[in-house]
């Protein structure tokens, strides 16, 4: 059997895979198993956030392993300490906890908002209020967050305590100022609802009822963090003040690692036995995330909001673009052809997309060099405009 064979034998059915074998690649450039090079506009779902092979990332990885890859979090570890020295610096934030994906970082959000109520309302304070369309994870508790009907269908029943209202309506969230609400959740561009940001009036909105209400604001910034919106986490592009952000994606370059950043309020909630990982602060793990985070700085950001400018100035309108959406380099393109077709001619002509709903979404590397930005986006024009 091939590889196309083999996965199908082998791998739980959960991926409508493409048929293009990754074997390597450099930079903001894949190759395949036949030798065919694509441009990767996708980056692993935002992950890669400095290419593929990046020297820098490497050499971090590389020197932790051959010091020790893993040891339980009963020990200290120098990267997974450095680490959350640098988030809480850079952020204001005051304590983090380490997991290995968005969605174990959105849970220990929730488990923190939950019991930080709790402990000062009662048993009874309990409801996160999400937005429609958004995304939180593919657990129980996380699917029972997102704000998308059609991920509850066949998973019920969910973890109770949510409430979804549209993004936009300040009228829908004032009406819940009297209800027992222990935290709003929200991302600042829905990327998997559709690449969709939220309005500066609706985000301060949602700023003023947590402030005046005294109840705990979560910004979910696995896919639009780690300076993919242009700034280093995305709330900073509204003014907003979260008391919980949780992060992931990008943070560690191609490795597994969460993390959920505790603010004031919240700093001390989490005492001894009352969340764990195993993996969580990896010390390989960490030493990428620090090898990431270091580059982030602000000619990084000026860069990714040069390259933004420059990409949807190139798509508004274009021919078969309606629409151009999206953060930074977080963009997607509301097209007349159907999204996933011109993904597939993309695939043929060398490009690697993502789609999001009806979107195509771009979500390039972000140091992709310029050169290699213009031919993605001239290919990505061309398919389209195509009859």
């Amino acid at each position: 059997m091939n590889i196309f064979e083999k996965d199908k034998e082998y791998i739980a059915g959960t991926y409508n895979r493409f048929p293009v074998h990754i074997v390597s690649g450099q930079g903001s450039v894949l190759k395949d198993i036949n030798g065919k090079e694509y441009i990767d506009m996708g980056c692993g779902i935002g992950v890669t956030s400095f290419g593929i092979a990046d020297e820098e990332w490497q050499s971090a990885v590389i020197g932790q392993i051959g010091k020790v890859q893993h040891t339980s979090n009963l020990y200290y570890t120098e990267p997974c300490v450095m680490l959350a020295e640098q988030l809480c610096l850079r952020t204001g934030m005051k304590k983090v906890f380490f997991s290995n994906s968005g969605a174990e970082a959105n849970e220990c959000a929730i488990k923190v908002a939950r019991k930080y109520a709790y402990e000062k309302r009662g048993d009874n304070c309990y409801t996160v209020v999400t937005l429609k369309n958004s995304f939180h994870g593919r657990t129980l508790t996380t699917l029972a967050a997102t704000g998308q009907e059609h991920y509850h269908e066949l998973f019920r029943p969910l973890t109770p305590g949510f409430v979804s209202i549209e993004s936009g309506d300040i009228n829908a969230l004032e009406n819940l100022a009297s209800e027992q609400i222990a935290a709003v959740m929200i991302e600042c561009v829905q990327g998997e609802g559709g690449v969709l940001p939220v309005s500066h009036s609706f985000a301060d909105a949602v700023g003023t009822f947590c402030r005046d209400n005294d109840i705990l604001l979560i910004v979910d910034e696995v896919q639009t963090g780690n300076g993919r919106s242009g700034m280093l986490y995305s709330y900073m592009n509204y003014g907003l003040h979260p008391d919980i952000v949780s992060t992931a994606k990008g943070l560690a370059g191609g490795l597994p690692l969460g993390a959920t950043l505790l603010g004031d309020k919240v700093q001390d909630v989490l005492g001894f036995g009352d969340h764990g990982s195993t993996f969580g602060g990896n010390p390989v793990c960490c030493a990428a995330a620090i090898s990431v985070l270091s580059r982030i700085d602000d000619g990084l950001l000026e860069g990714v909001r040069k390259k933004s400018a420059y990409m949807k100035s190139q798509f508004l309108d274009a021919d078969g673009i309606n629409e151009v959406t999206g953060l930074g380099l977080l963009i997607g393109l509301k097209t007349i052809r159907p999204a996933g077709e011109i993904v597939k001619d993309l695939i043929k002509d060398g490009v690697l997309c993502l789609t999001a709903k009806d979107r195509v979404r771009l979500m390039p590397a972000l140091n992709i060099p310029d050169a290699l930005l213009k031919t993605a986006v001239e290919k990505i024009k061309a398919a389209c405009r195509q009859a």
